[in-house]
C-alpha cells in the first residue's frame, strides 16, 4: 500500500464514513490536534523513566486514537467503538492517586525542571487546544445525536485529561526529586 493517494492535492480529506471537507474544517482541526496530543505523549512516554507512567499514557494515546475517530467520522460509519464513561474516570482515579503523593500547590506553577515535567505541560496545552477545537464541532450543527454524544464525552475526556496531565507534571517533578517553580507575582 502506498502512503501517499493524492487525494488531498487540492486541499479536502475523507471524513471516516468518505464524506470529503478542507483540510481546514473544524473536524480536521479537532483530530489533528489529537494526532499531535497523541505523538506527544509519546514523547513524554519515551523520558517518564517509570514503567507505570509509560502504561498510563499508552492507554491514554489509545483512547485519545479512538476519540480522534469519532471527530473524524461524518456521523454515518456506526462500527466505531464508543468512549465510554470509565475513560473518564481511569484519569479522575489517577488524579486522585498522584495527588495524593504531592504536595499542596502554594501558587501557579512554571514549567522547568526536570525535562518531562516540562514535556507534560506541553501535552497539556495541546490538549486544551484540542479541547477548544472539539468544542467547534461540537456547537457546529453538523453532528447527529449519537455522535454528539460522543463528541461531548470526547470533550470530557479532554478536559480531565488536561487535569492529569498537569498533575503528572507534578507527579514527575516530585518523583524526580526536583523542587517546583512557582510564580508568585
Amino acid at each position: 500500500m502506498k502512503i501517499y493517494t493524492k487525494g488531498g492535492d487540492k486541499g479536502t480529506t475523507s471524513l471516516v464514513g468518505g464524506k470529503r471537507v478542507p483540510k481546514n474544517h473544524p473536524r480536521v482541526e479537532a483530530y489533528g490536534d489529537l494526532d499531535e496530543l497523541i505523538s506527544y505523549i509519546g514523547i513524554v512516554i519515551s523520558d517518564s523513566g517509570f514503567d507505570h507512567v509509560k502504561k498510563n499514557l499508552r492507554k491514554i494515546q489509545e483512547e485519545l486514537m479512538l476519540i480522534s475517530a469519532h471527530f473524524a467520522s461524518d456521523g454515518s460509519s456506526k462500527s466505531l467503538k464508543e468512549v465510554g464513561e470509565d475513560a473518564i474516570t481511569f484519569l479522575e482515579n489517577e488524579i486522585d492517586a498522584m495527588t495524593e503523593a504531592l504536595p499542596p500547590q502554594m501558587a501557579f506553577i512554571l514549567p522547568g525542571e526536570p525535562r518531562v515535567a516540562s514535556e507534560c505541560h506541553v501535552a497539556r496545552t495541546i490538549c486544551r487546544r484540542a479541547e477548544r477545537h472539539a468544542l467547534v464541532i461540537g456547537t457546529g450543527g453538523e453532528a447527529n445525536t449519537e455522535v454528539s454524544e460522543q463528541l461531548v464525552l470526547g470533550q470530557r475526556y479532554l478536559n480531565r485529561l488536561s487535569d492529569y496531565l498537569f498533575t503528572l507534571a507534578r507527579y514527575l517533578c516530585v518523583e524526580n526529586k526536583e523542587k517546583e517553580a512557582f510564580w508568585l507575582p
